[in-house]
């Protein structure tokens, strides 16, 4: 079914995706507690596109419509954040004050580098051209079912978190929330936040859902391959699941947490990306998921999702919400398409 080249590229993606994710997960168990190890989770965000360029660049070196100079500029960016994360691990990490508090040498690193390395990104991706971007997923396409999407997106999203409150009995604080203008505030300034940060979103989605999901598609059909994407991308995220989103201590609950919500989430995108065939679609979803943390929690401060606590008798809820709203949309018409049976 896949060709020699095509299984040559999978075995490249692998080794970049999950092979340097996973080294560098057991040096985030061996500094963990005496290190600051925010500059990782940005760091693995950008390995599995990184994977699929390398993998391209390797293979198809005589494809005139390869947009190598994006694709060297987001290796080289994913190799600089790779490196800032060792360094972040074996030095000793230094606060610096600010008006708003003390803050990490490396936190402040990591952004600096997102912003440098998104606006580079943007050139290269600008130079390339037209035909070059269509040729590999890179262009806009289909306006009217991007904009429906992210906006159906964004009700879900509020519903689910709605719906979270009202169970706990805190509807009135969610009310509270929304009508913050710290959250107003917020939320007018995402768009441009997006394009000073996007690599390291573009950096999960060109990967899952540009290259793996029609990987996996092909081989166990439309539902089954996104499925199967689903847990991939959960268990992808084991190191940070252990070592950052929580202590170690809960990182089991927090996996089987990081399944559900990427299986049920990952049906929500991969029906996006089908829809439109716009892989920026994902990527904005993607951004918006992560980047409305801080409002739907109230903390408006970018480490919200860090040392986190969950227990086991949220799991089910999670299950039953996040399965209604985002997984439904397995029965939708993209998955039903015959030719992907």
């Amino acid at each position: 079914m896949y060709t020699k080249s095509e299984k040559k590229q999978f075995i490249i993606y692998l080794a970049v995706a999950y092979g340097l994710t996973y080294l560098m997960g057991l040096l985030m168990w061996a500094a963990y507690g005496r290190a600051d190890l925010s500059v990782f989770p940005n760091a693995q965000m950008m390995y599995p596109a990184a994977g699929v360029m390398l993998a391209f660049l390797l293979t198809r070196r005589d494809d005139r419509l390869l947009p190598k100079g994006f694709y060297r500029c987001f290796i080289g960016v994913t190799a600089v954040m790779a490196v800032c994360a060792v360094l972040s691990a074996v030095l000793p990490d230094r606060e610096l004050g600010t008006e708003a508090g003390s803050v990490s040498v490396w936190y402040l690193a990591v952004n600096y580098i997102l912003i440098g390395g998104s606006v580079l990104c943007w050139i290269f991706l600008l130079i390339a051209g037209k035909e070059r971007r269509a040729a590999y997923g890179l262009k806009w396409r289909n306006w009217k079912g991007a904009a429906g999407c992210i906006l159906l997106f964004l009700l879900l999203y509020f519903l689910r978190t709605a719906v979270s409150y009202g169970l706990g009995g805190q509807l009135e604080l969610f009310g509270s929330l929304m009508a913050s203008p710290y959250t107003w505030i917020y939320l007018i300034t995402m768009p441009v936040n997006f394009f000073v940060v996007f690599v390291a979103f573009f950096g999960e989605e060109y990967g899952w859902r540009y290259y793996m999901q029609p990987f996996l598609q092909k081989k166990f059909g439309l539902r089954g391959g996104v499925l199967l994407l689903g847990v991939l991308w959960g268990l992808w995220h084991l190191p940070v699941d252990f070592f950052y989103y929580v202590s170690p201590d809960q990182g089991v609950i927090m996996v089987v947490s990081q399944i559900i919500t990427c299986v049920t989430l990952g049906i929500f995108f991969a029906y996006a990306y089908m829809k439109t065939n716009n892989i920026w679609v994902p990527v904005i979803l993607h951004f918006l998921n992560n980047n409305l943390a801080p409002v739907i929690t109230g903390t408006y401060s970018a480490d919200v999702l860090e040392g986190q606590s969950i227990a086991w008798a949220q799991i089910p809820l999670a299950l039953v919400i996040n399965g209604l709203l985002f997984g439904f949309f397995l029965l939708a018409k993209p998955f039903r398409e015959k030719n992907g049976q």
